[in-house]
């Protein structure tokens, strides 16, 4: 079932502008200049977003009756240029090419239907099996992937910091799980609620590769984008949900600036405030609870998470707390009180949220 309230398509990048500032000032120009190239094309695409805001989106194309419960995928290429969504190469249903970064997309957007159709019972990112449309090989070292509100892009990198941005499923889901957001509880993407947007995209993002490995919370290893960074930068990963604030620490690229509690929470007017920066805290929150928990994360940490995103009562607004006392509210709607609501308050005390109203 989809959400009934009016939805409005942001884009979303996995690497925050607040990194790529960093690389576009190295002084090494084979680093500088595609991050430079890929700040242009991203606030180009934040233009083409609000343009569309304004001026209305074209109707996607609706889903068969035939093909209802299955995915609908179509992989296209962009030849290194930045027109969308570019010449298709890839159909549901078709083999698979020659085209790794091709056949890595078409297999990452499988694996997010399947999660989310699986677990949750929702049939594509919309809940009505909306068409699933990627790009690969957009524009020329570009140094991102990103979620425009119809559809996923995804670049090569530049080889100096960034690979393939289709070489980590969780990349993919995280950009699928903004259009899930998109449906339902459609988080403004700024401060608090923006965090929450990120956070939530990185949650099922993570569970997403789970789900792909069958690997238990205690098997996970809870990083975002691992194996994206190039073997000369020393970090892991782009996020760490385990240990926000540890997945990078290199002389180029800066140190990873996440925070884990409300006590280094970030306050910045940079990178939506912080959106990308603060989404640690929730992060955590979910990696706390699920370990807790044991066992497979998207089960019943994941479901809480799911439960509180299409519930209804989520506002676009929400705060970090907000969010917090509907998890609750809804563990006990399903679960009763137990185990996940003790693991829940310990969760969001060890974060810094509070659970309690404050007066």
């Amino acid at each position: 079932m989809t959400d009934s309230r009016c939805f409005h398509p942001v884009f979303c990048t996995i690497v925050p502008p607040h990194l790529l500032d960093k690389l576009a000032r190295a002084e090494n120009p084979a680093v500088a200049g595609p991050a430079r190239r890929t700040l242009v094309a991203d606030a180009a695409q934040r233009t083409r977003r609000r343009l569309t805001t304004v001026v209305g989106a074209p109707a996607a194309a609706l889903p068969t009756e035939a093909a209802a419960g299955r995915p609908q995928r179509s992989i296209h290429d962009a030849g290194h240029g930045r027109d969308l969504p570019g010449r298709k190469v890839r159909g549901e249903g078709d083999a698979p090419g020659r085209d790794a970064t091709v056949n890595r997309a078409y297999n990452g957007l499988g694996a997010t239907f399947d999660l989310f159709l699986k677990a949750y019972a929702r049939d594509s990112i919309d809940g009505n099996g909306l068409p699933l449309v990627a790009t690969v090989h957009y524009d020329e070292n570009y140094g991102n992937a990103f979620w425009d509100g119809e559809q996923m892009v995804f670049g090569d990198g530049d080889g100096e910091i960034f690979l393939d941005f289709t070489l980590p499923v969780d990349v993919i889901g995280h950009e699928l799980a903004h259009g899930v957001t998109q449906y339902t509880a459609n988080l403004t993407y700024f401060g608090q609620p923006g965090a929450l947007n990120e956070s939530v995209s990185d949650v099922f993002g993570s569970l997403i590769k789970q789900y792909t490995l069958d690997q238990t919370a205690a098997e996970a290893d809870w990083l975002i984008g691992a194996g994206l960074l190039a073997e000369s930068v020393s970090g892991v990963a782009l996020r760490s949900m385990k240990a926000p604030g540890t997945a990078y620490d290199d002389d180029v690229l800066g140190k990873d600036p996440q925070p884990a509690t409300m006590d280094e929470y970030v306050r910045t007017g940079r990178d939506n405030g912080g959106v990308h920066i603060n989404s640690g805290i929730p992060n955590h929150a979910f990696y706390l609870l699920a370990t807790e928990l044991g066992g497979r994360a998207w089960e019943r940490a994941g479901q809480i998470w799911y439960d509180v995103l299409t519930g209804g009562e989520l506002p676009v607004d929400a705060t970090f707390a907000e969010f917090a006392r509907l998890t609750l509210a809804a563990a006990h709607t399903r679960y009763g009180e137990g185990a996940e609501q003790e693991a829940l308050r310990k969760a969001w005390s060890q974060v810094g949220v509070p659970l309690a109203v404050e007066g």
